[in-house]
């Protein structure tokens, strides 16, 4: 699943690299950038987190004028008026026209490195707006933000899992050079895919997935495995003997097959033309009812049984 979120087929959306500080997330996301400039689409850059130079190194951009990299690292906030882009810049009216201005007729990709310095200075609430609103607009095409998810606290954290359609947690390895990537993607039809893959970023930003976690692919072979009527303590199904007592029991309050036709044949309904039904017997004598209803076009009176 890796492979195809670098192949940028997910138009429209959000993706969120989630890392800490046990492994940076930041290789990855310059390896989505050299896909995207692969790809041909223009890509925007707003730095915070470290300096132009550091963020170009190793990137190969086949066009110089795809490349777009507004960075705050110097002056975030502005405060010696060195740096074209601050963090009070970021709203939709700003970011919208400094894609337009620098950007063809397509949309863009815009990157953030990263939404956790953006976090310290607007409410997560704004930022959640802000990125929704982006998705929509239509001036981008897609958003790829960096985290660092143990600078936050669990809300903020889950309202931008929740917000974006890929995520990926990254967290390191058992070998020096191989990380695993948590992916988890919604879908348009509302369905959720997740995926655990390890994974490696070369010096030419290039990806290599190698496969899944050991553990998860063991997970899964556990569960396929189970057997859910194993250590039971009753039997689900009965023996031979069982089943045949079970058939032989007889149930309180159910008449026989004997029972039933002898009934059948011995009594029948006779109607007058008072509006009274009988019920009676006419082969045996001995402990049977009658069964009388007296009605008439304006009241009813009810049953009662007279022994015979």
């Amino acid at each position: 699943m890796l492979s195809e979120l670098l192949q940028g087929t997910d138009s429209g959306g959000l993706l969120v690299i989630q890392d800490t500080c046990r492994y940076s997330g930041r290789d990855l996301l310059r390896s989505f950038i050299s896909a995207a400039l692969s790809r041909g689409d223009v890509v925007h850059v707003l730095g915070f987190d470290v300096d132009e130079e550091e963020l170009k190194d190793g990137l190969k951009t086949p066009d110089s004028q795809a490349l777009h990299i507004h960075s705050a690292y110097a002056d975030p906030l502005g405060w010696n008026d060195h740096s074209a882009f601050t963090v009070n810049n970021f709203n939709l009216e700003e970011l919208t026209n400094l894609v337009k201005q620098t950007s063809d007729l397509k949309p863009a990709t815009l990157v953030i490195d990263s939404l956790s310095w953006v976090l310290r200075h607007v409410a997560p609430p704004a930022v959640c707006r802000i990125l929704h609103q982006l998705r929509k607009g239509g001036a981008v095409r897609t958003v790829i933000a960096l985290l660092h998810a143990d600078l936050h606290q669990r809300g903020t954290v889950g309202s931008l899992s929740h917000l974006a359609s890929s995520l990926i947690t990254v967290a390191p390895g058992v070998r020096a050079n191989e990380a695993v990537a948590k992916i988890t993607k919604h879908l348009k039809s509302g369905k959720v895919i997740q995926d655990e893959e390890i994974f490696s970023v070369n010096e030419d930003l290039t990806v290599i997935v190698h496969s899944k976690h050991p553990e998860h692919k063991q997970n899964d072979a556990e569960e396929e495995q189970m057997d859910p009527t194993a250590n039971l303590t009753f039997n689900l199904r009965l023996s031979d003997s069982e089943a045949e007592a079970k058939n032989k029991l007889t149930l309180p309050f159910v008449f026989s097959k004997e029972k039933s036709e002898t009934f059948s044949r011995c009594f029948f309904f006779k109607h007058c033309k008072t509006f009274q039904f009988y019920l009676k017997c006419i082969k045996c004598k001995n402990n049977c009812f009658v069964l009388q209803e007296n009605r008439s076009t304006s009241s009813r009176y009810g049953f009662w049984a007279d022994s015979l």
